[in-house]
């Protein structure tokens, strides 16, 4: 469980001692350094690294960076916005101590996420892991409200660095196959032996359906560790695939056709431990509480593509009848609609129920994606917004008339898209505050014209190895 507790220049009282501590016993088992990570706007995680024995130095007064980096486009050519892209100013990176965790996958090295400060002590309006801390707390003072969430990890293995840029997939067995399960056996027993030393607890790891592809599901955590985790997992994924002579690739689209690598983000809502997407009168047991979460979830998803989907490589992942979820529809189980509610098997539906969201990928910042979408479904459990019909089967099917009256719409075609909805809807961009919300908007500009006259096997390749 993380904290809510923003940092403080100074620490907080017994931080110091206790990171001095914890370096100790980092040191005493090999560790010799930390890596402190975040998530920029364009979905880059970055990271500065500090010597184990400087970790209480860290949590007491920070480490620098510079805010520019929050307009980086994935190409690490920068764009500008009124108040970030300038070469001036620095921030701290404060570690969390509660999610310090060694990395197995890299023996030698720990790993701990931060949050950004002003050098005057002030929560840094462009961090997203701060801003989803605050968005949590506020659903907690305002709604007694409480969040589950879990990250799907799509990736594909290949079989090497290639000077072209190619991708080769490192295993030749079909979808879903025991063959490919075998080919790659050793690999993924050291990736579930390295998440299992970290604390990450893996519900389940499978060959998934694209060349190469594989995805991991892990337990469900309050939203902030939840994006921790998918940070975390992410990097130990491609430090074991490296132990192995593999490369990786988490990009949307590692190949311009096909079926690419998505993000799926799963969420409940709780309050008093009880969760309301169980137990209730509504449809598939959903409270009305519950059943207006994912109604406003369903509006402001045109919107919130733009930070779900942030990569011009994120079009070519969301089609059509390809389980992308590219229609504003929902469905028990039915997985071409945007939003899945899962039910759970009889038995554990008071604690499995859940709303999965397909229109991610992991080009999106976690900690963004998941403070826009807390936001919209509060937008809509706040103002009592009816759930529409439910749609069966492909939305893509539905005829005009059947779709206008169920509010089924197809989602942004193209990032340029993505920005207007953003641009035009006032739930998300109010949610991410002025300073981010532009953030946004100026990095996918970026990413639009640096891709402007590419076709579609030359946007695949020009962000098949940046995530």
């Amino acid at each position: 469980m993380t904290t809510l507790a923003d940092p403080v220049p100074g620490g907080r009282p017994g931080e110091a001692e206790r990171a001095a501590a914890l370096a100790d016993e980092l040191a005493d088992r090999g560790v010799h350094g930390i890596v402190l990570s975040y998530v920029d706007t364009a979905g880059v995680t970055r990271v500065k690294t500090v010597p184990t024995k400087r970790l209480a130095a860290a949590v007491t007064w920070g480490v620098g960076m510079s805010p520019v980096f929050d307009t980086f486009l994935a190409d690490d050519s920068i764009v500008a916005t009124d108040v970030l892209g300038s070469p001036d100013g620095d921030l701290r990176l404060y570690p969390d101590l509660d999610r310090l965790v060694a990395l197995a996958g890299q023996p030698g090295w720990a790993w701990a996420p931060v949050d950004r400060i002003t050098q005057e002590g002030e929560p840094h309006p462009a961090c997203g892991r701060t801003l989803l801390r605050r968005i949590v707390r506020e659903a907690a003072e305002r709604h007694g409200l409480a969040f589950k969430a879990g990250i799907e990890i799509e990736w594909a293995v290949g079989q090497g660095p290639s000077a072209a840029g190619d991708f080769v997939p490192a295993t030749t067995g079909p979808a879903y196959s025991a063959t490919r399960q075998v080919e790659l056996g050793d690999y993924t027993a050291d990736l579930l032996a390295s998440l299992a030393a970290q604390g990450v607890e893996v519900e389940q790891l499978h060959p998934e359906y694209a060349a190469g592809q594989f995805e991991v599901s892990v337990g469900a955590l309050d939203p902030v560790a939840a994006a921790d985790s998918s940070v975390l997992v992410r990097q130990t994924i491609r430090a074991v695939a490296g132990r192995h002579g593999f490369v990786v690739s988490f990009a949307p689209a590692v190949f311009a056709e096909g079926v690419g690598n998505g993000g799926h983000i799963h969420l409940s809502a709780w309050r008093d431990g009880t969760n309301l997407h169980s137990g209730g009168g509504g449809r598939y047991g959903m409270t009305a509480e519950a059943e207006s979460f994912a109604a406003g979830l369903l509006a402001h998803l045109p919107a919130l593509t733009a930070v779900t989907a942030p990569s011009p490589a994120s079009y070519l992942r969301l089609k059509p009848s390809q389980w992308a979820g590219v229609f504003t529809a929902w469905g028990r189980e039915t997985r071409e609609s945007a939003l899945r509610v899962i039910t759970g098997t009889a038995g554990v539906r008071d604690r499995a129920a859940n709303l999965e969201v397909k229109p991610v990928d992991l080009a999106a910042n976690p900690y963004l994606a998941l403070a826009g979408l807390i936001a919209a479904g509060l937008d809509g459990l706040a103002s009592s917004t009816p759930l529409p019909e439910e749609t069966t089967g492909d939305p893509a099917r539905l005829d005009a008339e059947k779709a206008a009256a169920r509010g089924v719409r197809r989602l942004p075609a193209t990032l340029s898209e993505a920005v207007e909805a953003f641009r035009a809807d006032e739930v998300p961009r109010t949610a991410l505050g002025p300073v981010l919300a532009d953030a946004v908007i100026a990095v996918r500009l970026g990413e639009i014209a640096a891709v402007a006259g590419f076709d579609d096997e030359g946007v695949a390749a020009a962000y098949r190895w940046k995530y």
